[in-house]
């Protein structure tokens, strides 16, 4: 499923009219062939109009990148730059745009018809950005030859997708939260400052929902909305033998696995239904304990096999944690999780299996843990399980429907997206990996280690109030993450890593 934006970058070159415009016209000629020799060509759109001291130019060039099917901007300054008319170009732009510009090519071009200035022409182009209100991703040096021009291009590809995504997202969300369970509860203000749509059903609506596709004989529904329903059905239980490798379903194999296909295809008909003018939709659900009285099954595993699709789904009606999942999304461009910072690692099993053998501390790791909501990807010897916490309280029939085993070893990311209870945006990031460690445990888990985790722990995490919901990117991607939460509109000093040893976080007791 398409559920994350393809980002096609409109790169106009801007030259002020007292420099000669070929300077700019040629080095954005470059800057086309070198992102063409490093990456794929079809990420960007050469824009013929060059705009100098013209807001007619810069109507044109808008119009003709809009025709052209740019959905991000790249104002690259090939000289000093038109002040006024390239931050217009920017302001009219719909759309997540970045400003860069030209380097000088050699100690042989320094004079008047080969030197350009821009590395002055970006002072200006900053300062007028900010006299009209416009946000624009600016690389960390953006100031580069041909060959670096291209990569601060590439990098931008998933800051826009953040950017692009969340203008055309909604979340629905099924609750509400479980009883004695405000740990993912904050307000949805910020989601709407974000231009994220939020749409809110109870539990009761999914129900019936669902219940017309397992058993819609009771509804007299249209024939040919049942057999539509129930081809649906049939190849959804198809693709999860395959995932499964079953081939020959035991009797109770089989009602399973027609009651996740149902359930499965409930959710997507939903959203189909639902999502309205928005592109992208991410979900979140209210799992327990309601849930396993009248569904008799947890929805984990469906769960898994829908983030990995790329529609993430959250656990326990956490709106703040799927919208994290889908911003990890939207820049890794593969499944994502997200788990509870859930237990500390036994001391027998740090020393038996980490001390020594990896370069982290006993407070360096924890466990990462969910009942068996992420993709089978991402697992060692994936099965499919039952809630075993729940079925403290519940039979063990109703319970069944986890994707479990360990989480495959390798670099992660691990973060989150909050509103706070007063209504501010927070956020943390810090990059890590997943230790080849067996958990002897159950669920989707992991034995995680980040450096100077112990620290983040209580300074970070415990000292800003986040919740227990941690969303984890399967790779190294906290320079992308960061860059884009910026640019959404998280302050700089509002977003919390993990600080290195000697580095004291603003609380953190200095004689501990």
């Amino acid at each position: 499923m398409n559920n994350i934006p393809k980002i096609k970058v409109g790169l106009v070159a801007v030259s002020r009219d007292c420099f000669p415009a070929p300077l700019a016209v040629n080095r954005r000629k470059a800057v086309a062939e070198a992102y063409a020799k490093k990456y794929d060509a079809n990420d960007i759109y050469e824009c013929p109009i060059t705009i100098v001291e013209s807001e007619i130019d810069m109507v044109n060039a808008l119009e003709d990148i809009k025709k052209n099917g740019c959905n991000a901007l790249c104002v690259y300054l090939g000289n000093f730059g038109p002040e006024i008319s390239e931050t217009l170009l920017a302001k009219h732009f719909d759309g997540p745009k970045m400003f860069c510009a030209a380097a000088e090519e050699s100690q042989n071009t320094l004079g008047v018809q080969g030197r350009g200035d821009a590395y002055c022409g970006m002072l200006n182009a900053s300062y007028n950005l900010a006299l009209r209100n416009v946000n624009a991703y600016i690389p960390e040096y953006p100031v580069g030859d041909a060959d670096d021009i291209a990569d601060m291009i590439h990098d931008f590809l998933p800051i826009a997708r953040v950017k692009e995504g969340l203008d055309h997202l909604k979340i629905i969300s099924f609750g509400p939260r479980p009883a004695n369970f405000l740990a993912c509860n904050a307000p949805i203000k910020q989601l709407y400052n974000l231009n994220v749509e939020i749409e809110e059903e109870s539990e009761l609506d999914l129900f019936e929902a669902y219940e017309k596709h397992y058993c819609p004989e009771k509804y007299h529904l249209d024939a040919a909305v049942v057999e539509k329903q129930n081809k649906e059905i049939a190849d959804i239980k198809a693709d999860m033998m395959k995932e499964l490798n079953i081939t020959e379903p035991t009797e109770k194999q089989a009602d399973m696995l027609q009651k996740f296909a149902a359930y499965e295809a409930t959710l997507v008909d939903w959203v189909e239904a639902n999502k309205g003018y928005r592109k992208y939709v991410a979900l979140t659900t209210k799992c327990w304990p309601a849930f396993e009285d009248m569904f008799n099954f947890v929805p984990c595993y469906v769960n898994s096999r829908l983030t990995g699709r790329g529609i993430p789904v959250s656990c326990e009606v956490d709106i703040y944690g799927t919208l994290s999942e889908y911003i990890g999304l939207c820049i890794s461009e593969q499944p994502v999780t997200l788990l509870d910072i859930n237990n500390s690692v036994p001391k027998d099993m740090y020393k038996e299996s980490i001390e020594g053998k990896f370069d982290y501390k006993f407070t360096d790791t924890f466990m990462g843990f969910h009942c068996g909501n992420t993709c089978s990807a991402k697992l060692v010897q994936p099965h499919i399980g039952y809630q075993k916490i729940m079925a403290n309280t519940h039979p063990q029939e109703w319970c069944d429907g986890t994707m479990e085993g360990d989480i495959k070893p390798g670099d992660i990311t691990f973060y989150r997206l909050q509103s706070t209870a007063d209504a501010k945006l927070r956020a943390y990031a810090a990059e890590g990996e997943v230790l080849p460690v067996a958990t002897r445990s159950f669920g989707s888990i992991g034995v995680f280690a980040i450096k100077e985790m112990g620290r983040f722990y209580r300074y970070e995490l415990i000292g800003k109030n986040y919740p227990h919901h941690g969303a984890v990117m399967f790779g190294k991607y906290g320079k992308s993450l960061y860059d884009a939460l910026k640019y959404i509109g998280v302050a700089p000093e509002e977003i919390g890593y993990n600080h290195p040893a000697g580095d004291r976080y603003p609380d953190e007791n200095p004689f501990a």
